[in-house]
């Protein structure tokens, strides 16, 4: 992806973090990519609902939700097609350590990036993925939150250079299937829609939720639940969501072919319809 074209730290254009930020130190925030398009954050409403889950996690104080919501929508009105980065962080250290003294000031920091068109094919065709070796660590106090540290993914992300390959699916170290680097992961099997839950580790994708809403009101069977290899070997569909890519069918996992299904395909159109909705709503 292209360098940023604009930048924001508190409000101001401005191209650096202070030294001290509890971010850059120990991680200590959170994120949210946000994809633009025509002008429009899309579904800004449910990114600004998980940051703020995250901020009451961790205990971050939002001072202005509503300032957050109208500087990314400013950021997106002045671009066709972008990608927003928001960072939010704990805020400058105060004192060396680990420890929070209760007065640090949040820091906001939003990067907008160009988004060049997608190669419609990935949608209809299907991508390639990879499983990785790198495993996810469980803790269920970071469990679902879109915290800044990244570390595992980053690891994970090291093991291929093969720019055909999409993503590679994350599993813990006890078997239990997660997640994509980057994506969360769907199957399907008899008609059945399931994806790995997120009350251990990973992350509560927007575009995840966004899928189960749409199963939801089309009268597709959903479920959160506990999925091992051997489901995913044995899914008929198998799919991975994020909030750029929408749906993207896998066609190849590991070397084996695998094809799109009529499951996958309504919630795509599904999909389709949320954006427009959402657009019309200008949420």
């Amino acid at each position: 992806m292209p360098a940023p074209d604009a930048i924001l730290v508190n409000g101001r254009a401005l191209r650096e973090v202070s030294a001290l930020d509890r971010g850059l130190h120990y991680g200590d925030g959170l994120f949210e990519t946000i994809a633009c398009t025509a002008g429009h954050a899309r579904l800004l409403e449910l990114h600004l609902e998980r940051l703020g889950e995250g901020c009451r996690r961790l205990g971050i104080a939002i001072s202005d939700t509503a300032l957050l919501r109208g500087e990314v929508a400013a950021l997106a009105a002045q671009a066709p097609r972008a990608v927003v980065k928001l960072l939010l962080t704990r805020g400058n250290a105060l004192a060396r350590g680990y420890a929070v003294s209760g007065a640090e000031t949040a820091n906001r920091i939003l990067l907008r990036f160009p988004w060049p068109a997608e190669d419609p094919q990935l949608a209809r065709e299907g991508v390639r993925v990879r499983t990785a070796t790198t495993c996810l660590a469980e803790n269920p106090a970071l469990a679902g939150i879109k915290h800044c540290n990244r570390l595992e993914q980053v690891l994970a992300r090291r093991e291929w250079t093969d720019a055909t390959i999409a993503d590679s699916l994350m599993y813990t170290s006890g078997g239990t299937l997660v997640s994509g680097t980057m994506t969360n992961v769907f199957t399907v099997r008899n008609s059945l829609l399931q994806t790995p839950r997120v009350d251990r580790c990973g992350v509560a994708g927007v575009m995840r939720r966004a899928v189960l809403q749409v199963a939801a009101a089309t009268g597709i069977a959903a479920q959160e639940c506990t999925l091992h290899a051997a489901d995913v070997e044995s899914a008929e569909e198998l799919f991975v969501t994020n909030a750029l890519i929408g749906i993207q069918p896998v066609r190849e996992l590991d070397g084996a072919s695998r094809v799109p299904g009529p499951v996958t395909r309504a919630l795509q159109a599904g999909l389709r319809r949320l954006f427009h909705e959402d657009a019309a709503r200008g949420g």
